[in-house]
Order: C-alpha cells, then structure tokens, then sequence
C-alpha cells in the first residue's frame, strides 16, 4: 500500500525546545507527556509495515515560538542529508498577529520545501479543548497580514473547531488565491449533541462550498480514541461526501495518533472504508491530492 502522508510530526528534543513536551499538561488527547521522545522520519518508516510512505508534509509541532524559523532549517536540513529525502514538504508557523511576521514569512519561504504555514484557531468554551485564547480571525492586525502568505506563495493549514468555520469561510472567501487545507476534517469536537454534529456537517459544507478549500481526513482518533473501522467510517465518509474525492486527503496525525493505534492499521482502516471507491478516486484520495495541493 502506498501513500502520501501530508500530516505528520518530528522532532528532536535533543537538539530543539518544544515547550508543550517541556511542560506537558493534559488534554482531551491525554497526557502529553507520552509524547515526550525524540521522533525522526526514521522512527515513522521503521514503524509503517505494509504501508509505503513515499512523501510526507510535515505540520509544525508547536516549536519554540521564540526562533520559529529553526524548526523550517532543522527539517530542511534533515530532507537534504536523508537517504530517503522523506520530508517533501514543510507547513511551517508563524504569528501573523506579530509586528515583525513578514520577516518569518520571508525566511520560511527561502527554504525549498516551504509549502505553507499553520498557525493553530482552535478556540474553545471547555478549557480542556482550547489551543488558544484569542479569536485571531476577528484581529485586524491578523486579518490584514493573512495576505502575505498569498505574496510569498503560502498555503494555509486551517485548524479549527466547527463553530469557527463561518468565520474561516469568509477568510477563504476573502483570500481566493491562498489554497487553504481544513485540518482533521474539521475537529468534529462536541458530540454529546445534535447541535455540535449540525455545527460540524453544516460547517464543513459551508468550507467545501469555497473552491480553495482542501481536507485532511486526520486525527479523527483524537476524539475516538478506541476507534474501529465502523466508528470512524461515518465521519470519514461524510467529510468525502463534502469536499468530493478531489479536495479531501488522507493523513496520519503521527506520532500523535500513535497513542490510539498503530500506523498500518489506521491506513489499512482507510482502504476499506473506500474500499468502493475508483482506482483513480482512491489514488486521489491517498497520494495525488496531497501532492497536488501540497506542491510536492
């Protein structure tokens, strides 16, 4: 089986501060400090079995904020002097509520696999769910500096809640020429109501309807954490069934989703959830999307 993973995680706490791994807290994924050991692509191929990785993008992991730009030359510097040249792309972060971000912008993208950048949404009533504490998207300072992604040729991983998608849609709406990536379909957070599946269903439909608006179909296990085939096929099928077989793209969420399974089974559960599908939708699903989208 081969595919193209677009959301995965290294690091190094030998040579690089991570200050969530530092101080780990626990949150709805558990405990962080499970997560607190080194994690190179030679631990994600050693770990794969059937699965062939032939490309990753790798999603910034909440690097020291104060030298964001370390963590791009880091993963450069890893991609040039890997055998396997795995890290093909490099989703990098920035605040672009900061007064000097252009700067980072700049610098991140002279690096050749700089693709786009993330900078986390998530915000959240339950403290147990909140990333962040500020609704960037209603900050002028951010709003007006979201356009340097598009002059630097950026993409944008999108990663929200689902009563944050009105709002993201507009974004999107407002920026057609920046390729935005929805992360794990959309975190399909509150599912103890009818309202928070609505907020999810119609919200993904509301991203899907602005033609620059892609999907990663990932971290689904972070809200179901003894997952089967069956309990992840609803939302896997649903999150298709919105954005079609062109604009939605599996991924694993390592090592993170590690804590609920393993990396062969999580792909091996996507196979037969689409089992259905085209050769050619489920080529688009597990490597052309991804590398049509991320450039690689």
């Amino acid at each position: 089986m081969q595919v193209v993973d677009p959301h995965v995680h290294f690091w190094d706490l030998r040579t690089h501060r991570y200050p969530w791994i530092e101080s780990p807290r626990t949150s709805f994924v558990g405990d962080a400090a499970l997560l607190r050991h080194t994690y190179l692509p030679d631990d994600l191929l050693s770990e794969a079995g059937a699965v062939e990785v032939l490309k990753v993008v790798h999603v910034e992991a909440n690097h020291d904020p104060a030298d964001p730009v370390e963590e791009t030359r880091w993963l450069q510097s890893l991609s040039d002097s890997s055998p396997h040249a795995l890290q093909n792309g490099i989703v990098a972060w920035a605040d672009l509520s900061a007064p000097n971000v252009e700067a980072t912008v700049a610098a991140h993208a002279a690096f050749a696999n700089t693709r786009g950048v993330r900078q986390i949404l998530n915000v959240h009533a339950d403290p147990l769910y909140g990333y962040v504490e500020r609704h960037f998207m209603r900050d002028p300072v951010w709003l007006d500096n979201f356009g340097l992604l598009a002059r630097y040729g950026l993409s944008f991983d999108l990663q929200l809640y689902p009563s944050q998608m009105p709002e993201a849609s507009q974004l999107a709406r407002r920026h057609p020429e920046t390729q935005f990536v929805l992360n794990h379909a959309g975190m399909f957070v509150d599912r103890d109501s009818l309202a928070g599946y609505r907020a999810w269903r119609d919200g993904l439909r509301l991203l899907s309807s602005c033609p620059n608006v892609a999907v990663k179909i990932s971290g689904l296990a972070m809200f179901d954490q003894r997952w089967t085939v069956e309990s992840l096929r609803p939302y896997v099928l649903e999150t298709i069934d919105a954005f079609g077989t062109e604009r939605a793209m599996f991924a694993s969420n390592f090592p993170v989703d590690r804590l609920f399974g393993t990396y062969e089974a999580l792909w091996l559960a996507y196979a037969r959830i689409v089992a259905g599908a085209s050769e050619s939708e489920r080529t688009a699903l597990f490597r052309g999307n991804a590398e049509r989208i991320y450039r690689i």
